[in-house]
């Protein structure tokens, strides 16, 4: 800005003096008017009108910006609140144990949790609550073993939603000491409701810490 005004005063006409009691005083004219009154002459109004486009398109490239910023970070906090994914396995304990069989259907509680994104899994009952309506990924591997050769081996389980069984998995035969096998489904789900495993009557489950049963579901799209 300081080139701009020694530029313009540079095109003062030499003689453009006032005189008083004082001694002679230079007349400096504002930019802007001398500008005005000689814009075909004076090289610092090309400079100002450059300025000022250069000005006009850096804030209409900062207010850009500031925008896209604004929609990415919106994104985001979308991303992040709508995270749903969960992962459990059946026991935390070291020891090799069974859960089964009972006397009547009952749901399996996965203690050990991998991931609860969402904390829409509940260790205490193995019960998942859909939080966000949506296509969601549900997946269940079933072990048992029988003991010793000759046993009943009874491995099987059952995918539920709002206690309705929609996929399972069911081995029971006296050849097979241990078995194991795997459900996967893609199920259009609302928000509130409730999925768990059954466990059928007569039948049991085995695991330690290696988890081989398994209850997982992560949201695949959300509406």
């Amino acid at each position: 800005m300081r080139a701009v005004v020694l530029l313009c005063l540079l095109q003062l006409p030499a003689h453009a003096y006032v005189y008083n009691w004082n001694g002679p005083r230079q007349i400096v004219p504002e930019i802007g008017n001398e500008c005005t009154a000689e814009r075909s002459s004076c090289h610092c109004c090309l400079m100002l009108q450059e300025i000022n486009s250069l000005e006009l398109y850096f804030r209409k490239a900062m207010d850009e910006v500031e925008e896209s910023c604004q929609q990415a970070n919106k994104s985001l906090k979308q991303i992040i609140t709508n995270r749903v994914a969960f992962s459990a396995a059946l026991f935390d304990d070291k020891p090799f144990k069974c859960f089964g069989p009972m006397r009547a259907d009952a749901s399996i509680p996965y203690r050990h949790v991998f991931l609860n994104l969402g904390g829409g899994y509940n260790p205490l009952n193995g019960t998942f609550t859909v939080t966000r309506s949506g296509v969601y990924s549900l997946a269940l591997t079933v072990h048992s073993d029988a003991g010793a050769p000759g046993n009943q081996l009874a491995a099987c389980a059952g995918l539920r939603v709002n206690g309705q069984l929609v996929a399972g998995a069911k081995e029971k035969n006296f050849q097979d000491q241990e078995d194991s096998s795997t459900v996967t489904v893609a199920l259009h789900l609302q928000a509130g409701d409730h999925v768990d495993v059954l466990l059928p009557t007569g039948c049991f489950l085995c695991d330690d810490s290696s988890h081989f049963n398994t209850f997982s579901a992560f949201l695949l799209y959300g509406e």
